[in-house]
């Protein structure tokens, strides 16, 4: 899993509750899009932890939201690395949020889903002041955050990966996933990754001999039901660090269960997507929550 090392800039941020906005949060706009960050969206265990938002000014009907979620190994990444995203899905009519979740090894699987989960009810409970339709919530991320994405798609009505923080009222289902280069069979990810020796046990506190049920509790492919969210994953062919067979395997299974699923095959392409390659993913990204949410 990538690497996403940048530099974090939220701090003392105050909350009474989760589903409310942070009195520190700072707000900026340009002609087409407001932008605000350091909203806490939920606080586990006491753990304030935190989102930016983009969405567009001008007033309208309530808009389709977009969850992005950071990769870096489940140990890294910062929120920030989704901020141009989010201001490309804005001018675009979109309400897009890019959040901070908890990392390992401190905090071990499930948090990260934990708090994945909670970043879309706290969406659904502050629909009205964001002016966002509750009912289109499409979800994104890379490497890391391709699974937690992939993963909020086939886990929408499992009780165990929902957590108890947030807007507990709020169900936490997603309309569509698009997955850039994240596993989805952690049981077959060693030997076929550089780095799943050093990032796995970390996440599973343990490797595959001594916690294999853990590893396939946490992939996505075990969890696919005729009810999962249409699914766009993009992979690279050269992908070092999740080999390009995670993302035919998801598309196969999910399309055996009925469940709409495309894949787009960058040829050559490695993990992390530059020039050329980097263009063409993100369009495919556009078009696609384009075509399922504001059809």
């Amino acid at each position: 899993m990538i690497r996403t090392l940048q530099l974090l800039t939220c701090t003392g941020i105050l909350i009474a509750l989760a589903c409310c906005q942070s009195v520190n949060a700072t707000q900026t706009e340009s002609d087409n899009w407001l932008w605000e960050e350091g909203i806490v969206y939920a606080t586990p265990d006491g753990e304030s932890i935190a989102l930016n938002m983009a969405r567009p000014k001008s007033a309208g009907s309530p808009r389709p939201a977009i969850l992005c979620i950071h990769g870096g190994g489940f140990r890294a990444g910062k929120r920030e690395s989704y901020d141009g995203l989010c201001k490309k899905l804005a001018e675009k009519g979109f309400v897009a949020v890019t959040i901070t979740y908890r990392l390992a090894p401190k905090h071990p699987f499930p948090a990260a889903v934990h708090d994945s989960k909670a970043a879309v009810r706290w969406l659904r409970a502050n629909a009205a002041k964001y002016n966002i339709d509750p009912t289109k919530i499409g979800v994104t991320g890379s490497s890391a955050g391709g699974h937690l994405a992939q993963f909020l798609g086939v886990t929408a009505n499992v009780p165990e990966f929902e957590g108890t923080d947030g807007a507990s009222k709020q169900p936490s289902n997603v309309n569509c996933v698009v997955n850039v280069y994240g596993p989805s069979d952690f049981t077959k990810s060693y030997g076929k990754s550089v780095d799943a020796h050093e990032v796995l046990p970390l996440w599973f506190g343990g490797n595959l001999e001594t916690h294999r049920q853990r590893h396939i509790i946490g992939s996505p492919l075990y969890w696919v039901t005729p009810d999962a969210a249409p699914t766009l994953c993009i992979h690279g062919t050269e992908d070092k660090y999740v080999d390009h067979e995670q993302a035919v395997w998801m598309i196969d299974k999910l399309k055996v269960a009925g469940v709409e699923a495309e894949l787009l095959t960058m040829q050559g392409a490695g993990h992390g997507f530059k020039g050329a390659d980097a263009e063409k993913a993100e369009k495919a990204l556009l078009d696609y929550f384009q075509n399922r949410l504001k059809p």
